[in-house]
């Protein structure tokens, strides 16, 4: 069965590190390529782990923080666009995957509250 969150959480992962890679010999961006780097791939390890639960409460945390995570990574991708570090189709390609993600996730987080509720 086809897992679309954790596919393109792994994509977004990717990609973001192929960018960080990318822009290392950029002056003033280290910090936001370590925060970027940093966030996008704790979306993906957050999507992963929660396909192993312990329980539906950890399930819902693991989407929770995944969702932050999205959100932080949204941020930064809009900080090298807004610098000009990044140009218009990279910063679409990528915020419009963080975006589907994000959107995914709250979905998730919604369902499995239900579920908890009931």
């Amino acid at each position: 069965m086809k897992n679309i969150l954790l596919e393109d959480s792994e994509k977004l992962s990717i990609e973001v590190s192929k960018l960080c890679d990318s822009l290392t010999n950029i002056k003033n961006v280290h910090n936001t390529i370590f925060q970027l780097r940093k966030s996008a791939t704790s979306v993906h390890a957050n999507i992963r782990e929660a396909n192993y639960p312990q329980s539906l409460p950890d399930m819902l945390s693991r989407f929770q923080i995944a969702r932050k995570e999205c959100y932080e990574t949204e941020g930064w991708i809009k900080n090298l666009y807004s610098t000009g570090n990044i140009d218009i189709e990279k910063f679409k390609e990528l915020r419009n995957l963080a975006g589907k993600i994000r959107r995914l996730l709250i979905s998730s987080c919604i369902t499995i509250e239900k579920k908890i509720n009931h």
